[in-house]
């Protein structure tokens, strides 16, 4: 599993036609391109703005791996005190998932990324969800061992998002950081490509989240695709998935890279609302 995926979500229209003036925010997020467009002409905009960045500051700060960064000191120390709630809530998401999977979300595969990234022996990694120690007062981690949140925090950087706007009165919105979150009372379409950006389909999308995961859209080390596991390789070039939140659809669509079609399709009952849109 991880580093950042190749995602080929892209808005591909309105279901109603676009404003002149619709306010469009772009940025970047965890280090990606992100944006934000508005269904409409919208007041007080940039005051809008500085909420969202400040927002997307404030999970930088919690879940990065290229600053000072809750997770680098985590990650950097072996253990953090009192780790905030957007952690601990990620974390038990990544429970659950990991179970749904058998495992195929493991974020505690930043070793494995690390040595594959380097061409160094990836059997030496120290790899195992199952031995990270979590409580409301602490995480502390195995020796050797260290995590990453990429196949996760892009997600639920987006459902911040949509809740930061929401709360500010936006309810006609569509969120693309990486993952796509579509609000409003019409539904927003979205294309999905594959790697050499045939498009495989569109979804419509209504107060909801897509991921899609494509191992080879990226590759490290010696050609690797970029979604790694101790034990499973990608069975698929190109998958999409379908959510209430976005930080579900995102560890999902990259876990289900490394399942078979069975083994999805058991993944997703644990997930009754989580659908799978496209399988290539």
């Amino acid at each position: 599993m991880n580093r950042r995926r190749f995602l080929t979500i892209t808005a591909a229209a309105f279901a109603t036609p676009l404003h002149a003036a619709t306010p469009v925010w772009q940025g970047t997020a965890l280090g990606s391109a992100a944006s934000i467009r508005l269904a409409g002409p919208a007041p007080r905009t940039a005051r809008l703005w500085r909420k969202v960045e400040a927002e997307l500051t404030r999970i930088e700060t919690t879940f990065s791996l290229h600053r000072d960064s809750a997770l680098t000191r985590l990650n950097r120390d072996g253990h953090l005190a009192y780790p905030g709630p957007d952690l601990l809530a990620l974390i038990a998401l990544a429970t659950q998932i990991h179970t749904a999977t058998a495992g195929a979300f493991d974020p505690s595969i930043q070793p494995l990324w690390l040595a594959t990234a380097s061409d160094t022996d990836p059997a030496q990694a120290e790899t195992g969800w199952q031995r990270l120690h979590t409580t409301a007062e602490e995480l502390r981690l195995a020796p050797g061992m260290a995590l990453t949140f990429n196949g996760i925090a892009q997600g639920h950087a987006a459902d911040s998002i949509a809740a930061l706007l929401r709360a500010e009165g936006y309810d006609n919105v569509l969120i693309d950081m990486g993952e796509i979150i579509g609000l409003g009372p019409t539904p927003w379409q979205a294309a999905i490509a594959d790697p050499t950006g045939q498009t495989l389909a569109e979804i419509p999308l209504q107060n909801r989240a897509l991921a899609t995961s494509s191992p080879r859209g990226t590759v490290i080390g010696a050609n690797q695709p970029h979604i790694l596991h101790p034990t499973r390789r990608p069975q698929w070039s190109t998958v999409s998935i379908s959510a209430p939140s976005a930080a579900l659809a995102d560890a999902l669509s990259t876990a289900a890279c490394l399942l078979s079609r069975a083994e999805i399709i058991t993944a997703l009952s644990h997930f009754p609302e989580a659908r799978l849109e496209t399988l290539a």
